[in-house]
């Protein structure tokens, strides 16, 4: 009998284990691909602005931004614009431009409190955040006022509308480059969409060139918003409120940072990370409660609909 309990008890243990444990969704977690496709703009081609002209390649530079649209953003800080080369800290800006939208590879950082981005930069520093490679890296090298002169800077951006979330089932074809960006096939075609997003250009020459001028679009299966409304607006009866922490709006409330009108997929990949151990500490403490009944199929839904909002 007592061999039976037991044999019940360890069932039930690695049932709820595997219930927290979901697959990885390999969709919102970007590498570049194995087949190498040939991008459709030269490293050596020149782009040209108004009177301000740089080829792919200079843009390329991680510790000398480009800057083709100073109206749009505040003069930048040191790290921000030049990162530091002499200990291999990236410049911010190249992967989260000077307006702090990003890339659907980065993170949305305009309008983020100064404690908050600390706390998370500091996260990295302990090895409470585990993803990401390149954060990993730098985070090893980057001082105390480095941290703090960025956050002042991001914080100071007011967020602007950058993602175009659309339903759909299909979806042009699509390849991740070197730099983990995801871009539309040269050769076209169309694909099944399925259970996952999928978030290209809407211009791609912009977006290769880091220029900060147009945003994404978020490809969603047909129903995720509605469904995701629901999860963060009532819970669903599998979490807690999205607007709890995040306010009313998704657009933060005190020192939790704004949900709405952030990349999607990389919504999914914190999620899944809380959710898998891969990012803790006392800034994922809070989320615990909320990630743990989730489904990947819920955190897509969550996602779709917090990107459809105004930032």
């Amino acid at each position: 009998m007592r061999r039976i309990v037991c044999i019940l008890v360890a069932t039930l243990i690695a049932t709820a284990a595997g219930a927290q444990q979901q697959p990885k969704p390999e969709w919102a977690f970007p590498v570049p691909d194995k087949v190498k496709v040939e991008p459709r703009f030269a490293p050596d081609r020149v782009r040209t602005v108004g009177s301000v002209s740089y080829t792919r390649a200079a843009v390329d530079d991680f510790y000398n931004v480009p800057i083709w649209r100073p109206q749009m953003h505040p003069q930048m800080s040191k790290i921000v614009q030049h990162g530091n080369k002499d200990t291999q800290v990236r410049a911010c800006g190249s992967c989260h431009l000077p307006t702090g939208a990003g890339h659907d590879e980065s993170a949305y950082m305009a309008g983020l409190p100064v404690d908050y981005f600390i706390r998370t930069m500091n996260d990295w520093k302990t090895g409470d955040r585990k993803y990401g490679g390149t954060m990993v890296a730098m985070l090893k090298l980057i001082t105390d006022a480095e941290i703090r002169e960025a956050a002042v800077y991001f914080a100071s951006l007011k967020p602007t509308p950058w993602i175009r979330v659309v339903e759909t089932d299909t979806v042009p074809k699509t390849y991740t480059g070197m730099t983990t960006r995801r871009l539309v096939l040269p050769d076209g075609g169309m694909e099944p969409l399925g259970n996952r997003i999928v978030e290209v250009p809407e211009d791609e020459e912009v977006v290769v060139h880091r220029d900060p001028l147009s945003g994404f679009v978020a490809y969603v299966p047909k129903g995720s918003i509605e469904r995701g409304r629901e999860l963060a607006t009532t819970g669903a009866g599998r979490t807690v409120p999205c607007g709890v922490c995040h306010g009313p709006t998704q657009r933060g409330l005190g020192g939790v940072p704004g949900i709405a009108g952030r990349h999607p997929n990389y919504i999914v990949r914190q999620l899944w990370n809380m959710q898998n151990g891969d990012r803790v500490g006392n800034s994922a403490a809070l989320m615990k409660q909320v990630v743990d009944k989730l489904t990947v199929d819920d955190m897509l839904a969550v996602a779709a609909y917090a990107a459809s909002l105004a930032p």
